[in-house]
C-alpha cells in the first residue's frame, strides 16, 4: 500500500497531487521520502486535502505544512503539531485537546468551535486566526502572537496568554476568567462584554482597547492608568476605587459597539 492510499489520513486527490509537486519525484519515490511510519508523519509533506471527521489522535504532525486544508470535525487528540504550518486552513470544530501547536504558524486559519482545552499554544503566530467559540481552557498561548485574531464567545478560563501580542484581537462576550494576562500586549483589542473574573492584567497594555460592558469587577492587577488609557462607560464593572473613563473624541474618535 503506497502512503498515498493509506486510510487514515483519507485525502483528497488535490493532496496527493501536492505532495507530488514537492519533490517532482515518481509516486514510489515520493513514498520513500513522505513514507508515513504507523504514528508518523515526515516533516516534509505538505497537505492540501480533505480529512473531515478523520481520527489522529496521538499523530506526530511536527513540521508539517497544511496549505487551505480541511480537517473540520478531525480528532487530534494529544497529537504532535509543533513548529507546523497551517495556511488559510480549517480545523473549525476540531478536537485539538492537549495538542502540542507550540511555534506553530496558524495565520489565517479557522478554529472556531475547535476544542484546545490544555492545549500546547505557546509562541504560536496566529494573526488573524478565528477561535470564535473555541474551548481554550487551561491552554498556554504565552508568547503567542494573535495580532487581529477573533475569540468572540471563546471559552477561554484559565488560559496563559502572559506575554501574548493581541493588538486587535476580538474577545468579545467570552469568558476569561482565570486568564493570565500578564504584560500583554491588548492595545486597541475589544474586551466588550467579557467576562474576567479573577484574570490577572498586571502591566497588560490596554491602549485604547474597548472595555464597555465588560465584567472586570474581581480582575487583579488592574490599575487606574490603564483604565485611562483603554476605553470605558457606565456599563464597565471594575475593581472598586477604580473608575471608567471614556476615550471619545481625538483621533479616530470612539469605537464602534459590537453586535452580540
Amino acid at each position: 500500500m503506497t502512503v498515498f492510499e493509506r486510510p487514515f489520513l483519507r485525502l483528497a486527490p488535490a493532496a496527493t497531487a501536492a505532495a507530488l509537486a514537492v519533490f517532482g519525484a515518481s509516486t514510489a519515490v515520493a513514498a520513500s521520502q513522505i513514507g508515513f511510519q504507523d504514528r508518523d508523519v515526515s516533516r516534509v509533506i505538505s497537505i492540501s486535502g480533505s480529512c473531515v471527521r478523520c481520527e489522529l489522535s496521538g499523530r506526530r504532525l511536527a513540521g508539517a505544512n497544511f496549505v487551505g486544508a480541511n480537517f473540520t470535525q478531525a480528532t487530534l487528540v494529544g497529537s504532535d503539531l509543533r513548529g507546523a504550518n497551517v495556511v488559510g486552513s480549517n480545523f473549525s470544530e476540531t478536537n485539538l485537546t492537549r495538542a502540542d501547536l507550540r511555534g506553530a504558524e496558524l495565520v489565517g486559519s479557522r478554529f472556531s468551535g475547535a476544542a484546545l482545552v490544555q492545549a500546547r499554544l505557546d509562541g504560536v503566530e496566529a494573526r488573524g486566526a478565528d477561535f470564535s467559540n473555541a474551548d481554550l481552557s487551561r491552554a498556554n498561548l504565552s508568547g503567542a502572537e494573535l495580532l487581529g485574531a477573533r475569540l468572540r464567545r471563546a471559552r477561554a478560563v484559565d488560559a496563559n496568554f502572559a506575554g501574548a501580542e493581541m493588538s486587535a484581537a476580538e474577545l468579545v462576550y467570552g469568558d476569561f476568567s482565570g486568564a493570565d494576562f500578564e504584560g500583554a500586549e491588548l492595545n486597541s483589542a475589544r474586551l466588550t462584554g467579557g467576562r474576567f473574573t479573577r484574570a490577572d492584567f498586571t502591566d497588560a497594555e490596554l491602549l485604547r482597547a474597548d472595555l464597555r460592558g465588560a465584567d472586570l469587577s474581581q480582575a487583579r492587577g488592574l490599575t487606574q492608568s490603564q483604565i485611562n488609557s483603554a476605553c470605558s462607560d457606565s456599563s464597565t464593572r471594575l475593581p472598586d476605587g477604580l473608575t471608567a473613563r471614556s476615550c471619545g473624541g481625538g483621533r479616530g474618535g470612539a469605537p464602534r459597539p459590537v453586535a452580540p
